[in-house]
């Protein structure tokens, strides 16, 4: 890609997924407060909330293509998990995803030089297996649950904690690729070697 491209997040697993694609890119992560979106419903919230980032980060790269993302995740019973607090914050998360389904809604913004916004969600569902009080122990004492939606992760260890998925692998760790690929082929940007 010959034009700036710009990742408005601070995010590793998505700059590790976008370094898998052989991009060259720079990472601003966008200063933008969460709490500023009242949206309740989780996927248009993350919508909102990639399109928030990508704007932000634009206003410092105006000549750039910026690409803004955000991950939700909610349990079975409905209830919107966010980033833990702390560790007993953490606890509750897993004891809700223990032996259910969850759903991780994980969208892309993708913004223009020109102010155009090119946008998507993919939806995924996680299977987690029956968690025990020693599994969770364990897992609160990686520390790997902070900073991480729902107090989980689907890459490294945290991929014991779960029995299988349907869905985008990549979009629960944070970065849909074949959601991205989409909307770089909508906004006619070329990543593919010529």
């Amino acid at each position: 890609m010959s034009t700036l491209f710009v990742l408005a997040s601070a995010s590793p697993q998505r700059r590790l997924l976008l370094q898998g694609l052989g991009l060259d890119f720079i990472v601003c992560a966008s200063e933008k407060a969460e709490s500023v979106c009242m949206e309740a419903d989780p996927a248009e919230r993350a919508k909102i909330l990639a399109r928030l980032k990508a704007d932000d980060v634009s206003t410092q790269y105006p000549d750039a293509w910026v690409l803004g993302g955000d991950t939700l995740v909610v349990s079975s019973r409905g209830e919107l998990l966010e980033k833990p607090l702390n560790a007993d914050d953490a606890r509750r998360m897993l004891r809700l995803h223990s032996g259910s389904v969850s759903a991780v809604h994980s969208t892309l913004c993708l913004r223009s030089p020109a102010g155009e916004f090119y946008e998507g969600l993919s939806t995924s569902k996680v299977y987690f297996r029956e968690l025990s009080d020693e599994d969770i122990a364990w897992w609160i004492g990686t520390e790997l649950w902070r900073d991480r939606s729902g107090a989980f992760q689907i890459d490294g260890q945290g991929q014991l904690l779960i029995s299988h998925m349907e869905g985008d692998w990549s979009g629960v760790v944070g970065l849909p690729v074949f959601l991205f690929g989409e909307l770089c082929r909508r906004a006619g940007l070329v990543l593919l070697p010529k």
